[in-house]
């Protein structure tokens, strides 16, 4: 399979650029599972999108810390492309700034999270259990960091995966798939971004999270997962 990366991450700080971009993560994840698959990644963040993405077997859009609601012109032309996606039913794959863009692009709405950050490996309870999904476990570990949610889901979107009371994952039809989170961060990576982040999240925030990755993500669970959602059309 030949998948698109939208690649959204606006970081371009020093950290950023003494670890892999988004790209080369989400390519490594898909490889963890299925190594033959190719990647070409798009810095839609930049302007460089897809002439036909038509011409590819799905698509990936990242993580940011960019916000849907910016209004930048990027971020239009993604929603845009999103809709496109769904009107052709080209299976899509969302994490974090991405679950938050396709619930926005197709009539859902976003808000702050309520409490603040949530950052580190987060627990995520299966709503739902499509066939790609069969071999996930019943809760879900996956490291992440947010502090904006989909408030309300688009019509016709079911809950995948839930935390504390909010949807942290989402299906509509059988070509879309989302999580808030990051399948795609490794354990090494989390823990960077953590120290990097500690001014921001707070002494309460930084000491939760660090507690949280004492213990592994399902990384590997979640990347057999996405290649089934993709080979699943």
């Amino acid at each position: 399979m030949h998948i698109a990366i939208l690649m959204t991450n606006t970081d371009e700080s020093a950290f950023a650029q003494a670890h892999p971009k988004d790209g080369e993560k989400f390519t490594t994840l898909l490889h963890m599972a299925r190594p033959a698959w190719q990647t070409t990644v798009y810095p839609v963040k930049d302007g460089e999108f897809p002439a036909d993405i038509s011409a590819y077997d799905g698509a990936m859009i990242t993580g940011s810390p960019a916000s849907t609601r910016s209004g930048a012109a990027w971020v239009a032309q993604l929603l845009e492309l999103i809709r496109q996606m769904h009107a052709l039913k080209l299976p899509l794959f969302g994490a974090c700034f991405g679950h938050q863009a396709i619930a926005l692009a197709l009539g859902g709405r976003i808000d702050d999270l309520p409490g603040g950050w949530v950052h580190g490996r987060t627990e995520n309870h299966l709503a739902a259990r499509p066939q790609w999904a069969r071999e996930l476990p019943d809760v879900v570990s996956i490291y992440g960091s947010h502090v904006e949610y989909v408030r309300d889901l688009p019509a016709g979107a079911l809950p995948l995966m839930e935390r504390a009371g909010i949807t942290t994952g989402f299906t509509l039809g059988d070509h879309i798939a989302t999580t808030q989170h990051h399948p795609e961060m490794t354990h090494a990576f989390i823990c960077a971004l953590t120290e990097e982040m500690r001014t921001e999240l707070g002494p309460e925030v930084y000491a939760r999270a660090m507690a949280s990755l004492e213990e592994p993500a399902d990384q590997p669970a979640l990347a057999e997962a996405i290649a089934r959602f993709f080979e699943a059309r």
